[in-house]
């Protein structure tokens, strides 16, 4: 030991390798393995779970922002496939089917039911029409043939104010002829006048019945979502009635639209059960017509009714 050497510390060449010794790879200054330690997460299995986890986030999403119909479904079968912003694009953007433009319907339906109407004024008894009898039906054809005129297409697609208002005339010109004899029957039958037999009377109150159908039926088709041209044209924000064939796809082709003869129904089903059916109103003024034609209808049938079955016995 040499006497600059302390005596706790370690001989120079002591913890050295031997000469031609290689150092022992298993000491610290050895490379360290690739391999993850234990509990690590792989970099594609945290990409893998953030995925998943934003399908869930869409999925649970897309219904609330679709209004819960069947968007909603098209936007959770687009998350499904991977397309997370443009899943709710498609649904969020799409028309609703009263938005959509469809081909116009045509004038023959509507206009055979008028002329119909038209022979039922004219075959109702005279004390039950406005004096002259021949005023209000002979309005009621002038006005038709005024809309032939000024459209005289096949297909019912032109608008205008003064077509507009021609058509609600016409309606309005129906409505009352009947709207009279359907106060004067009802008059007769709480006085106990008028028929005095079973039969006759029955035959008018079913002619004032099927006016009163009718009648309503062209305020139904004149009214939802504008007439006729405006739902052709798909303008309106909302419809005033709702058909089943505008709930669910499948029911019906793509660009259905309800026609008169569908309105016709409608107004038909509220005049024998006194309440909607399979077509729901909408919009305030759909419920108080309904409302008006089930109470109309319910009071002739009974007091028609009542009288027929009193005569009769």
């Amino acid at each position: 030991m040499s006497a600059d050497q302390h005596p706790s510390d370690p001989p120079p060449n002591e913890g050295a390798p031997p000469a031609g010794r290689r150092p022992d790879a298993s000491k610290s200054d050895a490379p360290k393995s690739d391999a993850p330690k234990a509990g690590a997460v792989p970099h594609e299995l945290t990409e893998l779970l953030h995925r998943r986890l934003d399908r869930i986030e869409q999925l649970l999403t897309a219904p609330a922002a679709s209004g819960g119909g069947s968007g909603g479904g098209e936007s959770a079968e687009s998350a499904e496939s991977g397309g997370g912003a443009a899943a709710a694009g498609p649904s969020a953007g799409a028309k609703p089917v009263w938005r959509t433009e469809t081909e116009a319907e045509q004038r023959w339906t509507v206009t055979v039911v008028i002329l119909v109407a038209v022979v039922l004024q004219l075959l109702m008894p005279d004390r039950l029409s406005i004096h002259p009898r021949w005023m209000l039906p002979a309005l009621e054809l002038g006005l038709l043939v005024a809309l032939v005129v000024l459209n005289p297409h096949p297909r019912l697609e032109r608008s205008s104010r003064a077509l507009r208002s021609l058509s609600l005339a016409l309606v309005a010109a129906i409505s009352l002829a009947n709207g009279w004899s359907a106060v004067k029957l009802v008059r007769d039958l709480v006085h106990g006048s008028g028929a005095s037999s079973a039969l006759p009377l029955l035959g008018t109150g079913g002619a004032v019945w099927a006016t009163n159908v009718i009648a309503f039926a062209l305020w139904y088709w004149e009214w939802d979502r504008g007439g006729p041209a405006a739902r052709a044209q798909g303008t309106a924000d909302y419809p005033d009635f709702l058909f089943p064939q505008m709930q669910q796809q499948g029911l019906a082709p793509e660009n259905w639209e309800p026609g008169f003869l569908d309105y016709l129904y409608v107004a038909y089903t509220n005049a024998t059960a006194f309440s909607p059916t399979d077509t729901m109103p909408l919009s305030l003024w759909a419920k108080l017509l309904m409302m008006l034609q089930s109470a109309v209808s319910l009071l002739t049938v009974l007091l028609v009714v009542a009288r027929a079955v009193n005569i009769l016995q």
